[in-house]
């Protein structure tokens, strides 16, 4: 019964997309974050819908869509860059078999993201676009909110996000850390959406899914979850308008919420301070040291999964006894073929220096693009009073992921993609506009949004 409601939903996404040739693209986006063919037992699994609905999107695209005025953004032009970039070390991979089952997919996120933009050509499908994504992730999001309130949640790497398969944006700290990402967006959505319209029933299930992304780091007990709604609430700083206000707000939310926390979930989190004494963490770090060690011997990388040949070795803490005979001994531990855990090291380990910078570029020049945005259209009012809120929400979203990023090997996590898409169609068609209307000083005058014509979405 349940795979029928998945093709159900899925055969008329696709059916109404023959209409609206855009919604290929968001069946696409459903798709690749909610993985359905993995949440069914025979139907989905056995057909290629992920590439059915890329060809689809491609093909509306150069058949349909309104070409006039497209322009290649330069962040687009970086993304290709990077995925040729990693062609190269994945036929030059240390690991050829295991560096191509991970290219098999990473290209297709590299290749969306820089076709994405392309598709953007109006307000109407930024927000659709989003308004996608959100609900994809919060499909997970509120099944694992809902369990974290019924059971306490599972423990790192137990809580069951509707598959046993703990990858994608079902692996814990993957999700931990987008949940708080998108959050941002939530509230742009809540506030400026117009495809569904900022009502109380808008309002309470916005707020209602805020709450779920902010259990899903309780219920996974994943630590990156944690640093990441620390940086939400320094953000949040910039838009509230009683900060004394919202700061005790804060605080007094803490003071309640600690005695409700699992004691799981307690414990892991004071691991965040001795370190020394959780495995996890002293792994990471060894890992951390081995990739820089490998990087100066490779400084062009070594392709997908080359951390498969590492071998470390470090001390565990361990505390003895109690009260005054109480005494840390430690002990050597060795281990092997440890993942990087950290975006950054994994940009090292695979694609060496070029690679990460090819990254940190295309990744900082997004916080930039949107801090521009943000600032230019802050006070300008009339029918563009949401491009600068929803650029600081793109941005934020980017910089938690970056956090979350530092503990989570998500280099190439096809979910931030999209969200760079969104930036990049987002400034794409704000220079439009302000060709449209000829060039304004920051700030001079308003500018206002003609009337686009959209037949196809």
């Amino acid at each position: 019964m349940r795979d029928l409601a998945f093709v159900g939903f899925l055969m008329a996404l696709l059916g109404m997309g023959l209409k609206r040739p855009f919604l290929f693209v968001l069946a696409y986006v459903y798709i690749d974050v909610v993985s359905p063919q993995r949440l069914t037992y025979l139907l989905l699994n056995t057909v290629p819908i992920s590439a059915i609905a890329v060809v689809l999107a491609v093909a509306a695209w150069l058949l349909a869509d309104d070409k006039r005025d497209m322009r290649v953004a330069p962040r687009q032009a970086l993304i290709l860059v990077l995925l040729g970039y990693c062609f190269l070390t994945t036929i030059n991979a240390d690991f050829p078999v295991e560096a191509a089952d991970k290219w098999e997919w990473v290209w297709k996120a590299l290749a969306f993201a820089a076709f994405l933009p392309l598709t953007l050509r109006t307000r109407l499908r930024i927000e659709a676009l989003l308004l996608f994504m959100i609900l994809s992730a919060a499909s997970i999001a509120i099944v694992g909110g809902i369990k974290t309130l019924a059971s306490g949640g599972g423990g790192y790497g137990e809580l069951n996000l509707m598959v046993d398969n703990n990858s994608g944006l079902y692996e814990s700290s993957t999700i931990s850390a987008v949940a708080i990402a998108i959050i941002p967006i939530i509230l742009w959505l809540m506030r400026h959406g117009t495809i569904f319209l900022p009502d109380w029933r808008v309002r309470t299930f916005a707020l209602a899914l805020i709450f779920a992304c902010l259990l899903i780091p309780v219920g996974t007990s994943a630590r990156t979850g944690l640093v990441c709604i620390g940086l939400l609430a320094v953000l949040m700083l910039r838009t509230v308008k009683r900060r004394g206000l919202y700061i005790a707000a804060l605080a007094a939310a803490g003071l309640c919420a600690v005695p409700l926390l699992p004691s799981a979930y307690s414990e892991r989190m004071g691991t965040i301070k001795a370190y020394g004494q959780d495995e996890s963490a002293s792994t990471r770090i060894a890992v951390w040291k081995w990739t820089i060690a490998y990087a100066k011997e490779h400084p062009f990388g070594g392709g997908f999964d080359a951390f498969r040949q590492n071998k470390i070795r470090y001390d565990m803490a361990k505390v003895q006894g109690t009260g005054p005979s109480q005494a840390v001994a430690t002990s050597g531990v060795v281990d092997q073929a440890r993942a990087y855990h950290s975006a950054y090291f994994e940009m090292l380990g695979e694609q060496g220096y070029p690679g990460l910078a090819l990254w940190l570029l295309i990744m900082l020049s997004g916080i930039v693009r949107m801090e521009v945005l943000r600032r230019r259209y802050a006070a300008t009012g009339g029918a563009l009073d949401w491009a600068g809120p929803l650029a600081g929400a793109l941005q934020e979203a980017q910089l938690i992921y970056l956090l979350g990023a530092a503990f989570a090997g998500i280099a190439f996590q096809p979910f931030i993609y999209m969200v760079l898409g969104a930036q990049i169609g987002l400034d794409t068609y704000l220079n439009r506009l302000r060709r449209a209307e000829g060039f304004r000083p920051m700030g001079a005058r308003r500018l206002a949004e003609p009337t686009v014509s959209a037949p196809n979405g």
